[in-house]
């Protein structure tokens, strides 16, 4: 089935319902369940993952450690389930982005400023918003003058305060952008711009991180193989990636040890992930291909 397309898939399934073949249907509650204080919630969402509904994120174990370690600590689970699952990761991610972003509302809107924030959400003015956001995307530059005007730009500033708590927000870029420009204002313009790409599909310690089997041992896969182990677990290609990287820092750089870097001697650096957005199908229709 892995091997077949998605029309082929459509045309097997219609085939098996006309021939009144048997399916399994999986029903809902009325009610949606709640992410806060609910053990039960990851078991039931994925019990392939949790046979016997145990381990659920926020039970309770002899050791207290937090959600974001406990996921942590599923994601590196010694048969590599949770890495290799299509759907835990987003969710346990997703998850994390909706607590922030609930945690960044809740300290906006406390008691003293809700009476004040909700009027001024109930009152805005959606034709002045949209021609605000009309000017700014050409490329003015742009000043509040009216009442009007000033209430959208402050919710536009509410809305960046609960933004900063959201990892991989627009606004927790934008502060990254605020971050370099203070590093450059404090120690000069960087001297290097130095873009990492480490070859995962290459690389053999990436290939031990994917793959399922204990005991490292050099064998040569093809690049089919290569590729299917990779694009299986992304979680393989973030570990390898990490670590490149830290060794970058380290032994290239020099930071943190006691040796001077290649380059010299660093007095600050500063890192970000570039999100490359190439079409995986595309990837995938040249691999068959080949």
């Amino acid at each position: 089935m892995t091997s077949k397309t998605a029309e082929t898939l459509k045309g097997i399934a219609l085939k098996h319902l006309n021939s009144e073949g048997k399916m399994l249907a999986v029903g809902h509650s009325e009610d949606p369940e709640g992410i806060y204080n609910n053990p039960a919630l990851y078991p039931q969402m994925f019990p392939w993952l949790f046979p016997y509904g145990y381990g659920g994120i926020g039970c309770e174990t002899e050791i207290k450690i937090s959600e974001k370690e406990h996921k942590r600590h599923l994601l590196m689970y010694h048969d590599k389930r949770f890495q290799t699952d299509m759907f835990f990761p987003f969710v346990a991610f997703s998850h994390e982005q909706i607590k922030a972003a609930s945690t960044g509302g809740y300290l906006i809107t406390e008691k003293a400023n809700f009476q004040q924030m909700s009027q001024r959400l109930l009152n805005l003015n959606i034709p002045v918003l949209n021609g605000l956001a009309d000017r700014l995307a050409a490329g003015q530059v742009v000043h509040p003058e009216t009442q009007e005007e000033k209430d959208c730009y402050q919710v536009i500033r509410d809305l960046d305060h609960i933004g900063s708590h959201v990892q991989g927000s627009t606004t927790s870029k934008k502060y990254m952008r605020n971050e370099i420009w203070s590093l450059i204002s404090a120690k000069g313009p960087p001297t290097w711009f130095i873009t990492l790409s480490p070859a995962d599909v290459k690389h053999p310690i990436c290939i031990y991180y994917a793959d399922t089997q204990k005991v490292f041992q050099p064998k040569i896969l093809s690049h089919p193989e290569r590729f299917r182990l990779i694009s299986r677990n992304p979680v393989a290609a973030a570990r390898f990636f990490h670590l490149m990287v830290t060794l970058f820092i380290q032994h290239i750089l020099g930071v943190g040890t006691d040796h001077l870097g290649v380059y010299g001697q660093t007095a600050a650096y500063y890192g970000t992930v570039e999100q490359q957005e190439t079409d995986f199908r595309t990837k995938m229709d040249s691999f068959r291909g080949k």
